[in-house]
């Protein structure tokens, strides 16, 4: 495992993901598509792009990009409380901390429940969908503030400043996810951490981020805190399985079809299977969570 030229990540041995790589779509699967459409849109402020009887795409305000596409299986059981093998939340990144401000005060009018956290590096506030399934919404705090002491980043779980992000907002009422939003990180409950890394480390091509978290690795190309989390806070839980609320897949972003082959040919060096299709590659990690990995123009 290689020294980046960051000093709180750890390169790869081999193949290094794109470090311009960004993340695209998550597509979840729930029981009730109507439910589902009505919560993203009333609460998490999403906008339908495109809909037919049994999916929608939702997005941001004047933008056509998918964000989150909802997949409906009538009956999909729901997320229980100790959680299941896969997702733990996917994280919508808002452009600006003003945003996030409005966005807590728009929670508050409507009276929806929301946990909340300060992590050093970004400000978050944490959600759960009709069906269980878990979503971050945060804001980055600039790259320049971060703190690194002995090559780790500092991160850590503290008490949100909700007041002052209100502040922030400067009183302008909340109007649905801005222009500029979008998937930040997802993060995954796993079994094992060193099948984690063999996967999404050594085959993906993510570094390693040094942080004091304990059960859990943290991964990211280009420097980045996170755009992936693993841990193994739900260890003994049963994975996630076809009849269940769950995310399907997320998608990573990369300049070139050149860069998503050399990232097929690393997962399948890492022993993973992989298919092919349209020029996206796709593949399961250990516990059944599809990442697609494709090539699109980045802005």
């Amino acid at each position: 495992m290689a020294q980046s030229e960051f000093a709180y990540t750890k390169a790869p041995s081999g193949h290094r993901l794109h470090g311009h790589a960004v993340l695209g779509a998550v597509h979840l699967q729930v029981a009730d598509l109507a439910r589902s459409v009505a919560y993203y849109e009333r609460v998490i402020g999403l906008r339908t792009i495109s809909s037919d009887v049994a999916t929608t795409a939702l997005g941001a305000r004047d933008d056509q990009a998918p964000l989150v596409v909802l997949h409906q299986r009538e009956g999909a059981a729901p997320v229980p409380t100790r959680g299941r093998l896969g997702l733990y939340h996917f994280a919508i990144l808002l452009p600006n901390r003003e945003a996030l401000g409005r966005f807590i005060a728009h929670l508050a009018s409507i009276g929806a429940y929301a946990g909340m956290s300060d992590h050093l590096v970004s400000e978050a506030v944490y959600l759960t969908d009709p069906d269980g399934l878990g979503i971050e919404v945060y804001a980055d705090r600039p790259r320049e503030s971060w703190r690194v002491s002995n090559n780790t980043l500092e991160m850590a779980t503290l008490t949100l400043n909700a007041a002052d992000l209100v502040r922030a907002s400067r009183g302008i009422a909340w109007d649905g996810m801005p222009p500029g939003t979008r998937i930040g990180h997802v993060h995954l409950f796993v079994s094992d951490l060193d099948a984690a890394a063999r996967f999404y480390h050594e085959g993906l091509g993510l570094d390693k981020v040094l942080l004091e978290f304990p059960g859990a690795l943290f991964m990211s190309a280009g420097g980045y805190h996170h755009h992936l989390g693993t841990n193994t806070w739900a260890a003994g839980a049963p994975r996630a399985e076809p009849g269940d609320a769950r995310m399907l897949e997320w998608s990573v972003i990369l300049p070139s079809a050149a860069d998503v082959e050399a990232t097929a040919r690393a997962l399948e060096g890492a022993g993973a299977a992989i298919s092919r299709a349209d020029g996206d590659v796709t593949a399961a990690d250990p516990w059944g969570t599809i990442v697609r990995v494709t090539a699109k123009t980045l802005p």
